[in-house]
């Protein structure tokens, strides 16, 4: 199950990593006009597999969290170290986010304070810090308290010019915190609310607050089929009630649902029993390396596919008809639409970037180099 010489739990790491690859492919279409439907997030309520995306790599940050911290957490002489790593790391990942946020540019005036990667960073310093104080007790209790706290926010408060319990695009209470506090810093697609705002980081703690509970069921001291068979069979419970949940408050990505939270912590748990059972029961490993490669430097390569990403559409020049052209739309019309129905190109795009991406970790991971942050 854990790799001895690594200390890794292998997994996890495969999970990692497959999770990453997807998130690169849902992020580099070829055309966005031409997208899978699974591929695309839902319009509003419901979900795709593109939705299980984000909540599988905040549940992911909680399992590793109790792997890290585990046999540390209860050394007092080593509270004071931890506490600077933890920081540190957090501080890491803001930055990241604003590098990613504002490049190339960095209008102040405008840019985007909220975002993926300052939502991890949040929800690592908040859950590592209260792993490390309280008790498994107190954090089911945080749980509850932040899920059934964000239901009722969402359900109850008047929200000025609405009222309560909408839950429409822009005109409910976790925009209106937006809106307050955020205005003119927020994703650009919408201006007046954000998927990553402030209210809705409360049900994404608890997503990452689930990974601890699986941590902690993965660490037990009992056989492993029997930890395997508890989280599956938890994660099996979370499922139906997310959706026995959904009945009342819809599961939704982008306002992050208590509902949505939990279904989607559900699905990732039977994800990683599933992988394990896979990988440490049947020891059926020839598939795991290029996703154990992608996950041993995710957050790498996250940041370098937005930057390059971005790059191809600031790279532009003036064409023979007298239209702007971008880096990207060059590549896309002259190697793949060729070729390929519109659709089926966009796909290759978005692959192509996960075979390129998949190579430069692969050199970074023969030379033994990991970016920990």
């Amino acid at each position: 199950m854990i790799n001895k010489k690594s200390n890794r739990f292998v997994a996890l790491d495969v999970m990692r990593g497959a999770t990453i690859a997807a998130m690169i492919l849902v992020n580099n279409p070829g055309s966005w006009q031409h997208i899978y439907a699974p591929l695309e997030h839902a319009p509003w309520h419901g979900w795709t597999f593109t939705d299980t995306i984000f909540p599988f790599f905040l549940f992911i940050v909680g399992v590793s969290i109790v792997f890290a911290l585990k046999n540390k957490k209860d050394q007092l002489a080593l509270r004071l170290q931890l506490h600077k790593k933890i920081i540190k790391r957090f501080f890491i990942l803001l930055a990241l986010g604003f590098l990613l946020s504002g490049f190339p540019y960095y209008d102040l005036a405008s840019i985007r304070i909220p975002g993926v990667l300052e939502r991890i960073a949040v929800c690592y310093l908040v859950v590592a810090l209260l792993y490390i104080h309280f008790s498994t007790r107190v954090l089911i209790v945080v749980t509850v308290l932040l899920l059934s706290g964000y239901w009722a926010l969402m359900a109850w408060y008047p929200v000025p010019g609405i009222g309560a319990g909408s839950l429409e695009r822009g005109r409910n209470f976790a925009a209106y915190v937006d809106q307050i506090f955020l205005s003119g810093h927020m994703w650009s697609a919408t201006k007046t609310w954000d998927p990553e705002g402030i209210i809705s980081t409360l049900p994404a703690i608890a997503t990452t607050l689930f990974g601890v509970f699986s941590g902690l069921i993965l660490t037990s001291e009992v056989k492993l089929q029997k930890r395997l068979s508890k989280l599956f069979l938890s994660g099996l419970m979370m499922i139906f009630l997310g959706v026995l949940w959904s009945q009342w408050l819809p599961i939704n990505k982008n306002l992050w649902t208590s509902s949505y939270a939990v279904f989607m912590s559900g699905m990732a748990m039977v994800v990683l029993a599933v992988l394990s059972w896979w990988i440490d029961i049947k020891q059926l490993n020839r598939l795991n390396k290029p996703f154990i490669i992608y996950g041993m430097n995710a957050i790498t390569v996250f940041v370098l596919s937005g930057i390059i990403g971005r790059l191809l559409y600031l790279l532009k020049w003036e064409s023979d008809a007298g239209t702007t052209i971008t880096l990207k739309t060059w590549l896309y019309h002259h190697f793949f639409t060729p070729w390929l129905s519109d659709i089926n190109a966009s796909l290759a795009y978005a692959i192509l970037w996960i075979v390129l991406s998949y190579l430069a970790m692969y050199a970074l991971y023969k030379k033994q180099i990991f970016l920990k942050v």
